[in-house]
């Protein structure tokens, strides 16, 4: 699941930094419930992979975090390029 993006602005390098931290910090609290895989940074937003059982644990992950989250969609498969 992932929420599908966390509009935003321009940030600086140390508000990153800050959201990564209070990101970890829920997730720890949150238990192995749920994994932040990675996210991916455009000019006007964040996009979250995360690994969890339902949409429920990621908006409460972001709600615990204060981070605004406006869609969420489940990956139902995965593709990788073959050479």
């Amino acid at each position: 699941l992932m929420p599908g993006n966390m509009p935003g602005q321009v940030m600086t390098q140390a508000e990153f930094d800050q959201i990564t931290e209070t990101s970890c910090c829920v997730l720890k609290d949150m238990g192995p419930r749920i994994e932040w895989v990675e996210s991916y940074v455009t000019d006007d937003k964040i996009y979250c992979i995360y690994r969890a059982p339902d949409a429920d644990t990621i908006r409460e992950h972001a709600e615990k975090g204060g981070f605004p989250t406006n869609s969420i969609s489940e990956v139902k498969q995965m593709l990788k390029p073959t050479l």
